[in-house]
């Protein structure tokens, strides 16, 4: 026994959907269309790298070890020294050719203030050669 629900065939109705095929085709077409027209995008970073040497340079260059130990005292090449001298140290190694190197070397428990004070002051007067070093200890 089958049994028919609903509109019956015979019942002359019109059926009222729209074939969406061909528009999903069109749309499909354009969006690979615009894929293709869209310019390449690079994400490259331009970095302005030093000139490789030619030659090794002749002679070692200076080195100077900036310490800032943990209760702010300064040492020059393990000497201490006040603000004042740091100044002086920091113009005589700014004017000389070629700059020292300064390694600095602030211990763990060193105030940030105190760092950021010598930092501060090597910029300030020029000194361009300037680092950490020893900071592989710090853990």
């Amino acid at each position: 026994m089958a049994m028919n629900v609903g509109n019956e065939s015979g019942d002359g109705e019109v059926m009222v959907e729209m074939n969406t095929t061909p528009l999903i085709d069109v749309m499909l077409v354009l969006l690979t269309l615009l894929i293709i027209t869209l310019p390449i995008q690079t994400h490259a970073v331009k970095l302005d790298m030093p000139r490789p040497n030619i030659k090794p340079p002749d002679h070692e260059p200076v080195v100077v070890t900036l310490v800032v130990d943990f209760d702010g005292t300064i040492l020059w090449n393990g000497t201490a020294v006040d603000r004042a001298t740091l100044d002086n140290y920091l113009q005589s190694a700014a004017t000389d050719d070629p700059q020292p190197e300064i390694h600095l070397q602030p211990n763990r428990l060193a105030k940030y203030d105190t760092v950021a004070m010598v930092l501060a002051d090597a910029q300030r007067i020029g000194v361009t050669h300037i680092g950490f070093t020893g900071i592989e200890t710090m853990q």
